[in-house]
């Protein structure tokens, strides 16, 4: 390709009502220089919905089970009557057709009482159907050129509905197949992120949240210049703004930081979503469809500060902990393959959260397959389990290696207990394991030492962040 393209993700709460759509044509027309792609989201709420709607049909509750997702086929309708005579017409068109499909598939699973997750991923499937062809009719309607493209012809997987996994040889040629002559057109393709299909052209997802990992696999395959990633905050922020009011944007991340984020919750970053960016060389940037003026955070090869510096903290909560220790001649002779062995039979994901020579220590939000998880652990090695706790993890490219940003956390963390465990699993973060009525407690104090010092000190030690006193 003669010029490179710009990869536009817009999250669901971009396109949640007729001004959000507006405010996404507007952003795009501003690319339209940059040969964007976009790619889209269902609208908000509306995946749950069709998902619920699934499993009340299953119940045999049909009734109720159409009547739940009405209000959202008149949300798609409410955009629709904005546009034009015949757009509207065509959309009105789309809307009820897909109305009566779905409506055929409920009663389908009502009068057969089962489901399956090929028709969770089938059902679910029409919301991002619905939201690419509605945003393609809007674009279109503001005079930007634009054509909806179905994703399952772009992005394909193999057979594991629910949790798809691209088959990247395949995704890569049949992206540039679909999305090349739209673009030597000058034309901007719309597709819908999350969805997928089979080689054998079975509709399949790739996992919630996905919509993101499916905009830097577009990325990728077409050698983007840029993959802009469009939520309803001004990028990635130093803590959860739920618990830290004073959190603000962090400017920059290298891919490893961002990848560790995302690992231990923080929720602007889809955790599969770096490493096709990450591979290719892609930056990501992570704004705000909201203030599109807010320059938001740029994630690259380059952290942007002095190795160290602790960027952001993460954390996630509900977790459960389970350590397994067995002999320190089975830990070094495939101990690890046969943990990962037992969670994969029971399709449980999980986090290493700590090794040593004698075990290792994992970190467990699903909870409903711990109980068949921990008799095929109890062959390995001995199992101790810890529920309600919560993992909180501080992010520096380099930080363990700068022994004045360590000893600084262990300074505000022995203010409220000196008893947390501690743990790293890179040379990149600092995880604490505590009980989850910890959780604000602790962020805060965090917080208030690493981002919030006091001037004064800064003035006195000649720091300007945490780190920079070793380089």
């Amino acid at each position: 390709m003669s010029a490179k393209v710009t990869v536009m993700k817009f999250g669901g709460t971009s396109i949640e009502d007729g001004m959000a759509f507006e405010r996404v044509a507007h952003i795009v027309s501003l690319c339209q220089s940059e040969r964007p792609v976009v790619v889209v989201s269902a609208m908000s709420r509306v995946t749950d919905a069709l998902l619920s709607s699934l499993q009340t049909a299953a119940r045999g509750e049909i009734s109720v089970a159409l009547h739940s997702i009405d209000e959202h086929f008149e949300r798609h309708a409410q955009v629709a009557r904005s546009l034009g005579a015949t757009a509207r017409a065509d959309m009105m068109l789309l809307i009820e057709s897909f109305r009566q499909e779905i409506g055929e598939l409920l009663r389908a699973v009502a009068a057969s009482r089962i489901t399956s997750a090929r028709l969770q991923d089938m059902i679910a499937s029409y919301g991002e159907h619905l939201s690419a062809t509605l945003l393609a009719a809007v674009l279109e309607a503001h005079g930007l050129p634009a054509s909806y493209v179905d994703a399952r012809r772009c992005i394909l997987t193999n057979e594991e509905h629910g949790k798809a996994k691209p088959l990247l040889k395949e995704t890569w040629q049949r992206t540039r197949a679909e999305l090349e002559p739209l673009l030597k057109t000058k034309r901007i393709p719309v597709l819908g992120g999350f969805i997928a299909s089979t080689l054998k052209g079975v509709t399949t997802t790739m996992g919630r949240g996905s919509s993101d990992y499916t905009a830097t696999l577009v990325s990728a395959a077409l050698d983007a210049r840029e993959a802009q990633i469009w939520t309803d905050v001004s990028g990635v922020l130093t803590a959860d703004p739920r618990l830290i009011e004073t959190a603000r944007t962090v400017p920059q991340l290298s891919y490893g930081e961002a990848a560790e984020l995302a690992r231990f919750g923080i929720k602007v970053l889809h955790s599969k979503m770096i490493q096709p960016a990450a591979e290719h060389g892609i930056p990501v940037r992570i704004c705000n469809s909201r203030a599109p003026e807010e320059v938001g955070t740029l994630i690259s090869t380059w952290t942007g500060v002095a190795p160290g510096t602790v960027k952001a903290i993460a954390h996630k909560t509900g977790v459960t902990m389970t350590e397994v220790t067995s002999t320190p001649a089975l830990v070094a002779n495939g101990f690890l393959p046969a943990i990962r062995r037992i969670f994969d039979r029971h399709q449980t994901a999980f986090d290493i959260v700590a090794t040593s020579d004698v075990g290792v220590l994992l970190a467990c939000e699903e909870i409903s397959t711990l109980p068949l998880i921990i008799q095929d652990l109890q062959e390995v090695g001995s199992v101790e389990v810890k529920r309600d706790r919560a993992l909180i993890c501080c992010v520096g490219e380099g930080l363990q290696s700068a022994p004045a940003s360590v000893i600084k956390l262990y300074h505000a963390l022995e203010e409220i207990d000196s008893t947390f465990t501690r743990q790293s699993t890179s040379g990149n973060n600092f995880i604490l394991v505590v009980a989850e009525d910890y959780v604000s407690r602790v962020i805060r104090q965090l917080h208030h030492a690493i981002f919030e010092y006091d001037a004064s000190e800064e003035e006195q030690t000649g720091l300007r962040g945490w780190g920079e006193a070793t380089t």
